[in-house]
């Protein structure tokens, strides 16, 4: 017995003769690849859509990680925002330090151990995943300072 139309068609993708109603929607074999391709055209364009959003929320919650890492560690010597004086006179303002140093260059220091010129300062290590951290805080400050 030969079939017709969309249910030959539907033999031929199942090897078997329609059971259900359903068997005859299913899309024939050459038109599957369209509408596979379409969802992952759609699924594509969603995606990348909503990935500035989950980049934007990663980079702040770096900042915010940066920020209180310094304002535990450094924040006694040091004036850590994009304001105000250090309380150590000797202490420079960390927005004076990404003016005078390259943000990239410090993580080597910090991972090393910062040792500077004056007996005050403690030497601090710091694990890969607070330097990252402190880094992104540390150029928000050197963009803070640009758009002023």
């Amino acid at each position: 017995m030969q079939f017709r139309g969309s249910t030959r068609r539907q033999d031929r993708i199942s090897g078997r003769p329609p059971l259900f109603p359903t068997d005859l929607l299913r899309a024939p074999r050459h038109r599957r690849g369209a509408r596979s391709g379409l969802c992952l055209i759609l699924s594509t364009l969603l995606i990348s859509a909503l990935a500035p959003v989950a980049v934007a929320a990663d980079e702040d919650t770096l900042v915010a990680k940066g920020k209180a890492i310094l304002e535990e560690k450094c924040m006694r010597c040091h004036a850590i925002g994009p304001s105000g004086e250090s309380p150590h006179a000797k202490a420079p303002p960390f927005r004076t330090i990404v003016k005078r140093y390259p943000v990239e260059d410090l993580a080597e220091a910090l991972a090393e151990g910062i040792v500077s010129g004056h007996p005050d300062m403690p030497v601090f290590t710091f694990e890969p995943a607070d330097i990252d951290a402190i880094l992104a805080y540390l150029g928000s400050l050197n963009v803070s300072e640009d758009s002023n």
